[in-house]
Order: structure tokens, then sequence, then C-alpha cells
């Protein structure tokens, strides 16, 4: 792990290849002690990994390797910043394949263009958080699938709190649920009232480390967060002109390659108004 350097926030995971990041994987949960904890067979476990990043699309932004750069850094935040003796076991496991599955079967367009589109997903699960939803059956569909079940040595009553932890953690990665709660917790926090046995702020915190290794790519070293802004930029303009050639939508500004002389201001209202909180 230190050699490779992925409990550092710094990490640039574009040094790995597809395997070398399942690989990596596999090592972050034997270090977080996840394997021996649940009594996880190996082979299911490397057989799960695959197969959840099998069941990443190619598309240009939300695919494996996001996938695996938000699990690295749900990872450092873990061993480095003292969530590892704060939170249990359970919840730790939830994070990590919460990452890991946070974007099962991402096709590349945002919730709202599924509502524009009335696209079968949207029919399927409606207009609130409907790709977090979708991600968290297809995560759950690869985890019931023979042979993938790395909670087969859960009692009923661990998978139920597991199954729960998880849903959670995927459905917090929608930017709306984030914004329904950053004032309460930050209220919390600046108050000095925050309690770690009190369940909702538990929730709460949770939810927070899910959003902040979600967009976690924009701290690192500018060369590795040039990168990243490129593939979201380049996956958004593909977004754009869909909605102006299926659709005849004008798109807006960060889905509109004809302005993306506006980009860089832009990104900055992004980091200065969602990230940096």
């Amino acid at each position: 792990v230190c050699e490779l350097g992925i409990d550092k926030l710094s990490f640039d995971d574009f040094s790995l290849d597809v395997d070398a990041m399942v690989t990596a994987a596999l090592r972050m949960f034997m270090e977080l002690g996840m394997v021996q904890k649940f009594k996880i067979d190996y082979e299911t476990l490397c057989r799960w990994l695959l197969t959840v990043r099998k069941n990443y699309r190619m598309v240009l932004y939300h695919n494996w390797r996001h996938a695996f750069n938000v699990c690295q850094c749900m990872f450092s935040m873990l061993t480095t910043a003292g969530f590892q003796e704060t939170l249990t076991e359970m919840e730790i496991l939830a994070l990590i394949v919460g990452c890991i599955c946070h974007d099962l079967d991402h096709r590349g367009t945002n919730n709202a263009f599924q509502a524009k589109t009335g696209s079968a997903l949207s029919l399927l699960y409606g207009t609130s958080a409907t790709l977090e939803h979708h991600h968290f059956n297809h995560a759950v569909m690869i985890l019931q699938s023979e042979g993938h079940n790395i909670s087969s040595n859960l009692s009923s009553h661990e998978y139920g709190e597991l199954m729960q932890l998880l849903k959670q953690s995927i459905l917090a990665t929608d930017l709306t649920l984030y914004f329904q709660n950053r004032n309460s917790f930050f209220e919390l926090v600046n108050k000095g009232e925050y309690n770690w046995n009190v369940k909702e702020h538990r929730d709460m915190c949770r939810s927070m480390l899910m959003t902040a290794c979600d967009l976690g790519a924009v701290t690192k070293p500018w060369e590795i967060s040039r990168k990243v802004a490129e593939l979201v930029t380049s996956e958004f303009f593909e977004q754009g002109d869909r909605e102006r050639s299926e659709l005849k939508l004008t798109p807006s500004a960060i889905f509109d390659r004809n302005r993306k002389d506006e980009l860089p201001g832009l990104q900055l209202e992004w980091i200065d108004g969602i990230c940096a909180p």
C-alpha cells in the first residue's frame, strides 16, 4: 500500500491500467480487514470485483476508473483521517462497496437527461435520484449472482444492515441529496453539536464522506485534476450534443461545447460552491 501510494489523497490512478486497479482494490479490502472480519472468500471477492468492473460502461468519465478513484479516496480518508477508528466495520464495508458500485451501468448522461428523454430508467425509478437507484439495484443484482456473494457469511440481520447502509451510501452520491443535507451538517459541526452516538449524525457524516470522495479528484495535484476535468467535460459535451440533436434543446452552459470559453469560470463556481465546502 505504501509503495503504491493508494493511502494518499494525491494518488495518481492514471498510473494503473484496468487490471492493476482490480489488484489495488483487492489490496484495499485486505488492508481494511474486510476479508478477515466478514470471512469473504478470496476467489468470490476477485470474481465480484471483475464483474463489477465489467458492468461499468465504456463512457468517458463515469466508468471503472472513476469508481476505483472514488474507492481509493475513501480508503485514504478511512486510513489517514481517523475514520477507521470511529466507524463500525459494517459501515466501512458499506462505504467501500458503495464507492466501487456507486456508478454501476452509468450511461454517460445525468438524471435530468433521463427525465427529459423519458428513458426506461426514469419510468422504472421515477425522477428522484433515478441513476442512483439504478446503481444500487445493479449492485444488489451482482451481489446476488451465483459466485459473487461477498456477504454470504453474514447473518440475515447483518445482511439487512449492510443493504440499508449500502443503499444510503450510493444514494448519497446524488448531489440533490447533498444540497438538502449540507446546511444541517455544517450547522452541527460549527456549533460543536455533532455526536457520533446519534444515528442521524452518523448517517449524515457517511453521506458527506461519499460526496467528498465522489468529487475528490478536484483535490488532486494539478496534472491529475486537469485530466479528470477534461474527461468530465468531454462526457458533458456529448450529452449536450444529444440534447441538441435528439431533443432540439439548447443545453445549459456546462454541457454546451459552443460555450466552452465559459468553462474556466464555471469550473471555479463548481469548486467554490460545491467542492471546497
